[in-house]
């Protein structure tokens, strides 16, 4: 995790996060994004869909302190999951996907992150604008609920982490699929 100081306006920890993680402003503007796994590059399109949800994802990247690594993706996306993603479509799909990344390898780091979301909620109810950014992190944390101790985990809470696992998993097999065939068709072909 990465701690921002609470005193930081969310426009200014955003710019300290886009130093760490090598990202800037760009992935707003742009018609293709580049995603990085391993020695492998994925590119897909930069929909309105996606900026008006990387937005938002980027400060809750900041509130939460859960990095870009591959497990901090895990983690956000329960996290973004569990507090609900509204009416973002591409945030639920991305999310989901991040979701099932981190099941498989950070299983109980997905967990706490899906129980945390449970507990608070994020800003995809809302419009990203000025008003966001002039916001100090330790408010926005305290506005979502982040600062909240963590308890005991309900029943309610583990039943929702075993649907939203599941429906992670199906999401990226779902998502998968079309690619695994492709890459098997190509296979074939060298043969």
């Amino acid at each position: 995790m990465t701690a921002y100081d609470d005193a930081l306006t969310l426009r200014a920890a955003r710019a300290l996060y886009f130093a760490c993680s090598g990202f800037d402003e760009s992935s707003y503007v742009e018609r293709w994004v580049r995603l990085k796994a391993g020695p492998l590059a994925l590119w897909m399109p930069n929909t309105a869909a996606r900026v008006r949800a990387v937005r938002l994802h980027d400060l809750h990247h900041v509130v939460t302190g859960y990095d870009t690594t591959w497990t901090g993706e895990g983690e956000i996306g329960a996290w973004e999951v569990a507090s609900g993603c509204a009416h973002h479509v591409a945030a639920w799909h991305l999310n989901l996907l991040a979701m099932a990344i981190g099941l498989a390898i950070a299983p109980r780091a997905t967990f706490d992150a899906f129980v945390r979301g449970r507990r608070s909620c994020n800003l995809y109810r809302e419009e990203f604008g000025e008003g966001l950014l002039a916001e100090t992190v330790g408010r926005m944390r305290r506005r979502l609920g982040l600062d909240a101790s963590a308890g005991r985990t309900s029943a309610g809470e583990r039943a929702a982490f075993a649907v939203w696992a599941a429906a992670a998993l199906a999401t990226w097999l779902a998502t998968a699929a079309p690619f695994v065939a492709l890459l098997g068709g190509a296979r074939s072909l060298l043969r």
